[in-house]
């Protein structure tokens, strides 16, 4: 019996649930589910909307067959602080006692409030005197862990353990499976150095990845549900009409003389701004080198011709996520290779256990 516990995404439209074993090549899939989310989701106070938002997560539960209790969450990447420091050379200790002070300078709200977290990504060593750490600090507002702790547990799950959005998907996608060729054994197994961009439903984060480290997080409030929105009022559709035919024409496509792609090319603009400045301060930093690939994750990302709109405005290779290339040679249903960019987070939820 897997003991381990699940990941669950619970997004602002769909929640999302996997379950992971682990095996010698890689992963295998015990469970993937994916179910609408309540309308008002985690937002509401009403005791009534979550008591509804309790009943979606043990609907999942229920749909997926799952058998542990104990679960892996994500908060909201637009409710949260993350910031990649660098660092003098510190101890645990001295770090310990600096994080609250440079957490100050970087959130904006008291830290009376807030749940602050913390994790060393590169410590060099004391020989290396010019040399910075780097750590990735985590704030969340309390009332926030509290919410989501309680929800979880009113469904009749245990939270093992709640982290930020943008981290599970890097655990998702940077994840590489250790090489059986003696003759490949010391070849440099990390990704290449990329650009991960999670279009949400309701925001966009963005993360580099450098020598499979993460140096850079940032998050706008933009994503698809505003390219619905626009496409809505365009068109005079529903929410949901609106939704269907961004899947199925894409915003390069002609059909409906181009319409698709004009109504969301002002919200996708304002993601590639913010794209092109993650490049720059990549570019500007660490000189000499390059962003090999753009990796477009979230239910947005299966937008047709989305990757080819910012690998021809970045002039960097861009692809859609597939958090699916951690598994062993399993064969999945057709739904949920599809939907394989919407599992992204709740894939890196479940590896967590396997850390």
């Amino acid at each position: 019996m897997n003991t381990k516990s699940f990941g669950l995404d619970i997004g602002a439209t769909t929640i999302k649930a996997v379950s992971l074993s682990k095996k010698d090549d890689g992963f295998a899939l015990n469970f993937a589910s994916i179910l609408p989310t309540p309308q008002k989701g985690m937002l509401s106070e009403s005791p009534v909307d979550q008591e509804e938002m309790a009943q979606a997560l043990k609907n999942i539960v229920n749909n997926a067959k799952i058998t542990t209790q104990y679960v892996n969450l994500a908060l909201p990447e637009n409710q949260v602080y993350t910031k990649v420091l660098e660092m003098p050379i510190l101890s645990d200790k001295e770090l310990s006692s600096a994080i609250y002070w440079e957490a100050e300078q970087y959130i904006p709200v008291p830290l009376a409030n807030i749940v602050i977290d913390w994790r060393v990504l590169k410590r060099p060593l004391p020989t290396e005197a010019d040399t910075k750490m780097q750590v990735l600090l985590v704030g969340a507002p309390s009332i926030l862990i509290s919410k989501y702790q309680k929800i979880v547990e009113m469904a009749g799950l245990t939270p093992n353990s709640i982290e930020t959005e943008i981290l599970a998907a890097i655990r998702a996608l940077s994840y590489h499976v250790e090489k059986k060729d003696e003759s490949k054994k010391n070849e440099d197994q990390n990704m290449p150095n990329s650009l991960i961009v999670s279009i949400g439903a309701v925001s966009t984060s963005l993360a580099i990845i450098r020598n499979g480290i993460v140096i850079f997080t940032f998050s706008i409030p933009t994503g698809g549900s505003a390219i619905n929105r626009a496409i809505a009022a365009d068109f005079g559709f529903t929410p949901s009409q609106a939704e269907e035919y961004k899947k199925v024409y894409g915003y390069s496509s002609k059909d409906l003389g181009g319409k698709i792609g004009k109504a969301s090319k002002p919200i996708l603009m304002s993601i590639l701004a913010e794209i092109k400045k993650a490049l720059a301060f990549y570019n500007e930093k660490y000189k000499g080198e390059v962003i090999r690939q753009i990796l477009l994750s979230g239910g947005t990302a299966k937008l047709p011709g989305l990757d080819l709109f910012f690998a021809e405005n970045c002039g960097v290779e861009a692809a859609i996520a597939n958090p699916w290339k951690i598994l062993a040679d399993q064969e999945l249903h057709k739904e949920t290779t599809n939907n394989a960019t919407d599992y992204t987070i709740a894939v890196g939820l479940a590896m967590k256990d396997y850390e």
